[in-house]
């Protein structure tokens, strides 16, 4: 199985590395986060064996579970939803957040990270397509809720996470 996982991370940087001449840009501006929700630690220790240094989880608790089993790992990403009583976990678990979408929980993860003496990156989620499914602010209140969380000293925004509605014209899209 570790051979598997070695060769299918090869593949991914490969088709990053070609996205990337593709666009002009250089493939070291991309980051790959590595989705290990839902795989048992063992597997989880094969992937950062095969060089994987950057993971992403969805639940806290399953966070929780895993980040003492797996050694060697230099950053966990909170890529779910967070829910305002899970900020204190949230904060001391993992090195970044891709799901701020609302003041209440910016101000929850910033004392917790004051709390835990770190500054915690942050993604603010969006909804860019308005759709009840999915979490994240609306599109029309993320400038209120980037100020607001601009503002607080243990919060680092670094930029945006969002997931269009799917389209059949990739274009449409972008």
């Amino acid at each position: 199985m570790a051979d598997d996982i070695r060769e299918r991370l090869a593949a991914v940087r490969q088709r990053i590395d070609a996205a990337a001449a593709r666009s002009g840009r250089s493939a070291a501006a991309v980051t790959l986060v590595v989705v290990s929700k839902t795989m048992p630690a063992s597997t989880v220790r094969e992937a950062v064996a095969a060089g994987a240094t950057i993971l992403g989880e969805n639940r806290v608790q399953e966070a929780a579970d895993k980040v003492g089993q797996v050694p060697g790992v230099a950053e966990w990403h909170l890529i779910g939803h967070l829910q305002t009583n899970q900020a204190k976990v949230a904060a001391r678990l993992f090195d970044c957040v891709h799901s701020l979408d609302s003041i209440r929980l910016a101000h929850a993860l910033d004392q917790a990270a004051g709390e835990s003496g770190k500054r915690l990156r942050c993604l603010l989620q969006v909804n860019v397509g308005e759709e009840e499914q999915k979490s994240g602010v609306a599109a029309a209140e993320a400038r209120a809720l980037l100020g607001e969380a601009l503002r607080l000293p243990s919060l680092q925004v670094e930029g945006l996470m969002a997931i269009p509605p799917f389209l059949s014209d990739p274009e449409e899209v972008r």
